[in-house]
């Protein structure tokens, strides 16, 4: 039985070596650009804002300040006295000629921000929507670049990559998991099928198609908000398209623990969302094989493994626009507190989300603890 052991751990590396030349793939072909149609419908975007996120009146200027023709942009606020409200004033009054609304959202669903959602949608003026996180910052043509590609009929929803920064070690160490561990699996998957699971950090599509799932409402009790509503929208016979846009989301400077908690409630929602993928991804974890590797005698297995590990993170990195390289030195040790996350997001079903703590279900929904 022993024997076997260092065979296996060589196919093992081998396993993970296939899945990152699949995400240099994938990363080569996102970066090819994708011809922008003409087309330029009035769009609604929709921010449910909860609290003062580091950046947070840098990342909505980059909202108001898009070269596109006609958009509107609705916050959703559901905490009297939020502190958010002072920046978007400030906002108002440097776009006086934009359509820039503060709504009160306050609504008792799970998750609290469907449920500002729900609200906002059925005040926004267009029937073109699109939502994201009050910390994402875009490019100028970021509208442009999502918008344009609901133009084919067949596209229900479009998504787009995002990457992060932090103000603390912890954060950037979250941040480089996120371009370099992140970023690649959703590459691979999308180079491998077009299934329909959206992003967060942007996410357009039409009130026809919203209404076709039953509204936001039909998704308020689940966490993965997100993953819900591409997977109904492509239940509906409908494409999701990635868009080549990068948006940045801050990763404020919160500790080791938050980062833990944060991680880990990210990954208790991937089981719950995707069980098979979830248990699949133990496959991929390149460095805990090669480690394995080299502890039993296979030093050029491991190496060869390892470099086409750091090569597959660097490409992610760069495809993304992050050019600092030399976090690269890091990714391993960033790989083993991922493998950690993974096994702490094997067991249990409670998750930390805005100070509240809830119950995961197996279906994915919530309800407070």
């Amino acid at each position: 039985m022993m024997a076997l052991f260092p065979a296996a751990a060589a196919i093992l590396v081998g396993c993970g070596a296939i899945y990152n030349l699949l995400a240099i793939a994938g990363a080569v072909r996102f970066s090819r650009a994708l011809p922008l149609s003409r087309y330029r419908p009035p769009v609604s975007i929709l921010k449910p804002v909860r609290g003062r996120d580091p950046g947070f009146f840098d990342a909505i200027y980059s909202h108001a300040h898009q070269s596109y023709p006609e958009f509107e942009i609705l916050f959703g606020i559901s905490q009297p006295g939020d502190p958010a409200v002072q920046d978007i004033e400030r906002l108002q009054r440097g776009f006086p000629s934009l359509s820039i609304r503060i709504i009160d959202t306050t609504n008792d669903a799970p998750n609290g921000k469907v449920g500002s959602l729900e609200i906002l949608a059925r005040e926004a003026k267009f029937d073109i929507l699109l939502v994201n996180d009050g910390d994402i910052t875009v490019e100028r043509d970021y509208l442009k670049s999502v918008v344009s590609l609901l133009s084919d009929h067949k596209v229900g929803l479009v998504t787009g990559m995002y990457r992060a920064r932090g103000a603390s070690i912890a954060a950037n160490a979250e941040a480089l998991g996120i371009i370099t561990e992140f970023v690649p699996s959703v590459l691979v998957a999308r180079l491998l099928s077009s299934g329909g699971f959206a992003l967060g950090a942007t996410m357009a599509f039409s009130k026809e198609d919203l209404a076709g799932i039953g509204g936001f409402a039909a998704i308020r009790d689940y966490l993965a908000d997100d993953y819900q509503l591409g997977a109904r929208i492509a239940a509906l016979g409908k494409r999701i398209a990635m868009c080549d846009s990068v948006v940045v989301t801050n990763l404020g400077a919160g500790s080791w623990h938050d980062v833990w908690k944060h991680q880990v409630r990210w990954s208790r929602t991937i089981r719950v969302s995707r069980p098979v993928g979830y248990a699949g991804y133990l496959v991929t974890q390149a460095t805990l094989w090669c480690l394995l590797a080299a502890l039993t005698g296979h030093w050029r297995i491991a190496l060869a493994g390892e470099l086409v590990r750091l090569i597959a993170a660097g490409t992610a990195m760069w495809t993304m626009g992050d050019y600092e390289m030399s976090h690269l030195a890091f990714v391993p040790l960033r790989d083993l507190f991922g493998f950690a996350v993974w096994c702490g997001g094997m067991f249990g079903n409670t998750v930390e989300w805005r100070g509240i703590r809830f119950r995961l279900k197996r279906d994915g929904r919530i309800e407070p603890v």
